[in-house]
């Protein structure tokens, strides 16, 4: 196991596109960290500078306390002690999988009795001991994976870095393979970095997740905490599948400019008939300010256009359509056009059909003190 600390670590490719910027960055002994974000975002230039196949142009590294990337310093990927897996596998074809996995161990000069020993062992914790003399060829797509992932662990590294090394799998297999590597870090005692733009599967399996736009961390926390107190209105869209609506704050009430989304200020109370804001009230003194309400498609109840509401500040709101309804394990993952704004929806008990008019109901939201379309910000 070991630690990875980065303190203002940024990267600058020749072109002049900023990869990374003031990175600063924990990773625990032992803990299981995501990086989630966008394409484009950074987290696969930051996994390689942490590698080391990326020299970053600014800040530090270290790895259990020893600098790998600082000023004067710089530590080649070879001698960083890290295991890696990649999306394609990046196995050896002209050897079988017993040599594709001692291959490291050959490298560093282990016994062949140690050697065999070691990769028995490992083939045995990642389901494949009886492919042991099988090439790479007569492999399922999982069982190549499993392969890179038993190679990357032989040694037992310091950290266990892996990119996008699930993405080219199907599901089921996939979501099997996720709950292998989970048991497998936890067994061998590794700390884990793995990039992912698959927000289900970096909330499923990562301790914590950091995520990532334009080459900042936005913010980095348990996936509850994400989900429960995004630090933005990016996180929130983003990991949260949230709808924004752009407004203002006036006397600690929240006023959409959309016509039918109106937020009563105060700490998770239940004031105005049932809609309730998480959030804290705006500081003394100020009136007014712009800010952002997102509303996750689990904090939104619809009603038939007909039926009866006791909303008051609702009740002459405008109706949406329902344009879309997609069947999914959890519900009805509806999109609806709710006065030009697309609002989504996980709808549960009922059958939307497209089409429908029906009445939106908003029971939570975030509201974050800033700008339509800005990065940083915080719960107002």
């Amino acid at each position: 196991m070991a630690t990875l600390e980065l303190n203002g670590l940024g990267h600058v490719y020749e072109n002049g596109h900023v990869g990374l910027s003031g990175i600063e960055l924990n990773i625990r002994d032992g803990e299981f960290l995501a990086l989630l974000g966008p394409s484009g975002s950074g987290k696969t230039t930051l996994l390689r500078t942490i590698a080391g196949f990326l020299r970053p142009t600014s800040g530090s590294l270290a790895i259990d306390g020893k600098t790998m990337a600082g000023e004067g310093t710089w530590v080649p990927p070879e001698k960083r002690g890290l295991g890696m897996v990649f999306q394609d596998h990046a196995i050896w074809p002209h050897l079988n999988v017993a040599g594709n996995v001692g291959y490291p161990l050959k490298l560093a000069g282990v016994p062949k009795t140690q050697l065999n020993g070691r990769v028995a062992e490992v083939l045995e914790q990642v389901g494949l001991a009886e492919y042991a003399r099988r090439k790479p060829s007569a492999l399922s797509g999982g069982q190549r994976q499993r392969v890179a992932l038993a190679r990357a662990i032989i040694a037992s590294p310091k950290a266990l870095l892996l990119d996008e090394a699930l993405s080219a799998l199907d599901e089921p297999l996939r979501a099997r393979l996720r709950l292998e590597l989970r048991a497998l870090t936890r067994e061998e005692g590794l700390t884990a970095v793995h990039v992912t733009h698959d927000r289900a599967e970096a909330l499923g399996l990562a301790d914590r997740v950091a995520v990532l736009r334009d080459g900042m961390i936005q913010q980095v926390g348990t996936p509850a905490e994400l989900l429960e107190t995004p630090v933005n209105s990016f996180v929130a869209s983003f990991v949260s599948d949230a709808t924004l609506f752009p407004g203002t704050l006036v006397d600690g009430n929240f006023h959409a400019d959309h016509p039918g989304l109106r937020l009563p200020m105060g700490s998770g109370s239940q004031r105005n008939h049932g809609t309730r804001l998480i959030g804290q009230p705006l500081a003394s003194g100020s009136r007014s300010r712009r800010a952002v309400a997102a509303v996750a498609p689990t904090s939104v109840r619809l009603k038939p256009a007909g039926s009866p509401i006791h909303v008051d500040n609702l009740a002459g709101g405008p109706l949406a359509r329902v344009t879309s309804a997609l069947y999914g394990r959890h519900g009805y993952e509806t999109s609806l056009d709710w006065a030009g704004a697309t609002l989504r929806v996980l709808v549960t008990g009922w059958t939307p059909k497209e089409g429908d008019m029906v009445r939106p109901l908003v029971d939570q939201a975030h509201v974050f003190c800033e700008e339509a379309g800005a990065v940083q910000g915080r719960a107002a």
